[in-house]
């Protein structure tokens, strides 16, 4: 088949749909990836056709008024602001869109790409596959993802409202975009206010869920879904770590990972002191992710090694902790690699996955972004370090999702879609 896969967002938020794109073109199928230009050299170096859309996500995350929204976790100004750029970006997208997806077979979107996905789908007449990373399907089971995991008590009505309207905070944030482009661009009537998610497009396929059942058991009510298990892409074969990297990490014990990926601070040097005092109140060696500009500091102690990037995949056995932002892509790559995780939510997410970690017993509570300090960072590092229960449940749960191949189970599921296509 000819798939065209629409990924946009921050590198978490890609990377698993140019895992997915990797294991579908191995599988023998024509995979085309849009998504922002600043991708390019990701996908491409696994081989992906790249079709870029104008933009860089990086830029908005970076922005002023952005560090400060992220610094205070209002998902609901954040999705103010974004809806802005989001009315901006609209008609790039669609017009990309419209050339790039002629002649292929499949749409595959995450919720990022799933409202142009939609309009794509009907412009074009191609059959759509929503194929998420976080639970976006309505369940009685849990509440939505933008919602505390405590409201659970409220019972199964409210959780299912719940996740309507996590559906329609998404929805809402680019509705107005969403009209621009079909009217502009693609010559199509209004998507209805409240959505399209009765569309026969969302519903003709099943959904895939791209999380293990490990971590998130599918929901009885959740009919013609498929939980695969992650879309993990590893280090390419050719990868090898600095030198430098090598010997602090044979150096000593195994030192804590810290990093907050594309999450950013309006003042990252008064961030990296707290991590810096915690390391020392805990006599813990670390390795610091410096991300886009979340984590910076001059004159570092022996203790602590300070990288640019380096691949989750290669570096999470090898630490004895893992402190991060909570996104859906760290937290997969920490659980697989069976260490605790410490999660410092900011926003959207990132607070379900933090829940999720302490439910499992794999992790300390979650520390919310703005109530981090230096007694509960230090506090949450001891414990992830000497609670052998939690690090015990942390190494069989990393086994079991090591033990799941959710990409060959996602191409197995379209290769049974192209199969009754041809019958």
């Amino acid at each position: 088949m000819r798939i065209a896969i629409i990924a946009s967002g921050s590198q978490g938020d890609v990377q698993p749909y140019v895992a997915l794109g990797k294991g579908l073109q191995q599988a023998g199928h024509t995979v085309r990836l849009l998504s922002y230009e600043n991708f390019e050299n990701l996908a491409t170096s696994q081989g992906l056709e790249f079709w870029a859309v104008p933009g860089n996500v990086q830029e908005i995350v970076e922005s002023k008024e952005m560090r400060e929204l992220l610094e205070k976790g209002n998902f609901l100004a954040i999705t103010s602001y974004t809806a802005k750029e989001a009315q901006r970006a609209a008609i790039r997208w669609a017009k990309e869109g419209l050339v790039a997806c002629q002649e292929m077979d499949l749409l595959l979107v995450g919720a990022g790409g799933l409202y142009i996905g939609l309009s794509l789908a009907e412009k074009l007449g191609l059959p759509l596959l929503q194929a998420h990373v976080f639970p976006f399907t309505p369940t009685t089971a849990f509440p939505g993802i933008l919602f505390p995991q405590s409201l659970a008590r409220l019972g199964g009505w409210f959780n299912r409202w719940s996740h309507h309207l996590t559906q329609q905070i998404l929805w809402q944030g680019v509705r107005s975009a969403d009209q621009v482009a079909r009217q502009e661009v693609l010559d199509l009537p209004p998507t209805p206010f409240f959505g399209s998610y009765n569309s026969p497009h969302l519903h003709r396929y099943p959904t895939l869920y791209g999380f293990s059942p490990s971590v998130i058991p599918k929901p009885s009510d959740w009919n013609n879904t498929h939980v695969t298990g992650y879309w993990f892409l590893d280090a390419a074969p050719d990868w090898k770590p600095p030198s430098a990297l090598m010997e602090f990490l044979e150096g000593g014990s195994p030192p804590v990972y810290i990093g907050f990926g594309s999450m950013v601070s309006r003042n990252p040097e008064e961030t990296a002191d707290l991590v810096l005092q915690a390391l020392e109140r805990t006599q813990q060696r670390a390795i610091m992710l410096s991300g886009w500009s979340g984590l910076r500091k001059d004159n570092l102690p022996s203790t602590v090694y300070l990288v640019d990037s380096v691949p989750h995949s290669w570096l999470f056995p090898r630490v004895a902790a893992v402190v991060h932002h909570g996104g859906a892509g760290t937290t997969a790559a920490g659980l697989r690699a069976g260490v605790p995780s410490i999660i410092i939510p900011f926003f959207g997410d990132q607070p379900f996955w933090g829940r999720r970690v302490a439910e499992l017993g794999v992790g300390p509570e979650p520390i919310p972004r703005k109530q981090l300090t230096l007694e509960r960072l230090a506090q949450a590092i001891q414990t992830a370090l000497t609670e052998q229960t939690m690090r015990q449940r942390a190494a069989n749960l990393g086994a079991k999702i090591r033990a799941e191949d959710g990409i060959a189970n996602v191409v197995a599921v379209i290769e049974e879609i192209e199969k009754r296509g041809t019958t």
